[in-house]
């Protein structure tokens, strides 16, 4: 049976204390319940956090990095996929991941949450703002807010193992 891929998405330089809090906290969870993360695979901001939470708990990364030059790559990321693709390689993030959690926000996590939800998939919005889950709540229903991680692990939970 294929294992779940759980994208985490997040700013790189933007990235507050708490993005990279959060995002650590949902790398620990995504791999203790067996999960593959998936992220940008760089070593920075939400990417770089996500993925130190993931390999403290023994678990599987995928980093889907934008260009081809490993120098930015996270140490963390077990399968490095070289896109050359700039930002477009966000497309490649969403559509290879069953739910996608965007933990904070910036104009690269903003195009990865419209991708996702015009291809139909789930996203869970974490450390974002009031304004930012209005706009994006107008445009589809297959869209949460989660306050901590373990709540955005809650919503995952359900949608990827309905009960």
């Amino acid at each position: 049976m294929r294992k779940h891929i759980i994208g985490v998405m997040g700013p790189g330089d933007g990235a507050t204390e708490s993005d990279r809090a959060q995002a650590r906290e949902l790398g620990n969870a995504i791999a203790s319940r067996g999960w593959v993360l998936l992220t940008g695979g760089r070593n920075i901001g939400v990417m770089e956090a996500a993925n130190q939470g993931a390999k403290e708990a023994g678990g599987l990364t995928i980093g889907i990095l934008p260009d081809s030059d490993a120098s930015h790559l996270s140490d963390c990321i077990d399968l490095p996929i070289f896109t050359d693709l700039g930002n477009a390689r966000n497309n490649i993030n969403v559509l290879s991941s069953d739910v996608v959690v965007a933990c904070g926000m910036g104009l690269g996590t903003a195009s990865e949450v419209a991708l996702a939800l015009k291809n139909g998939k789930s996203v869970v919005l974490l450390n974002v703002d009031l304004i930012t889950q209005d706009f994006f709540q107008k445009f589809a229903i297959n869209i949460a807010v989660a306050q901590t991680a373990a709540e955005a692990i809650e919503i995952v939970e359900a949608l990827i193992e309905p009960q």
